[in-house]
C-alpha cells in the first residue's frame, strides 16, 4: 500500500508519502529538504480513525496509531484515502507480523 497525504479537496497535494511493506510503515515527509520515519509493524498496539465532516465529503481520513517505538509513540497518518480500509489492512499486517515474530499481543 502506498499513499500520499492528501490535505486540500482529497487531492495528493502534500510531499508526504505513505508507504507499508510487509514488516514496517514508511513516512517521507518533503521536498528539498527530506524526513524519512520508519515504524516497525509488530510495535504498533492500537489503531484508531477521525474523519471530520469535509475529510468525509472528500473520502479522506486520519488513522491515530498508538506503538511501543521510543520515538514515534504516538503518532497519525493523515489524510489518506480510505482510511477504515487502510486500518483494517495494517491491523492485520501488524497481527502477523507479530505471530511471525512470536509476539505476544499486550
Amino acid at each position: 500500500w502506498k499513499d500520499r497525504k492528501r490535505p486540500i479537496f482529497g487531492l495528493p497535494l502534500s510531499f508526504t508519502k505513505y508507504i507499508l511493506t510487509e514488516e514496517k510503515l514508511i513516512i517521507n515527509i518533503g521536498f528539498l529538504a527530506k524526513t524519512e520515519e520508519e515504524i516497525r509493524l509488530y510495535r504498533m498496539t492500537d489503531f484508531s480513525v477521525n474523519q471530520g465532516l469535509f475529510q468525509r465529503l472528500f473520502r479522506v481520513g486520519n488513522i491515530k496509531i498508538s506503538s511501543s517505538d521510543n520515538m514515534q509513540g504516538e503518532f497519525t497518518i493523515r489524510d489518506i484515502k480510505k482510511p477504515y480500509e487502510v486500518k483494517e489492512m495494517l491491523s492485520d499486517m501488524v497481527e502477523k507480523e507479530r505471530e511471525k515474530k512470536g509476539i505476544k499481543s499486550p
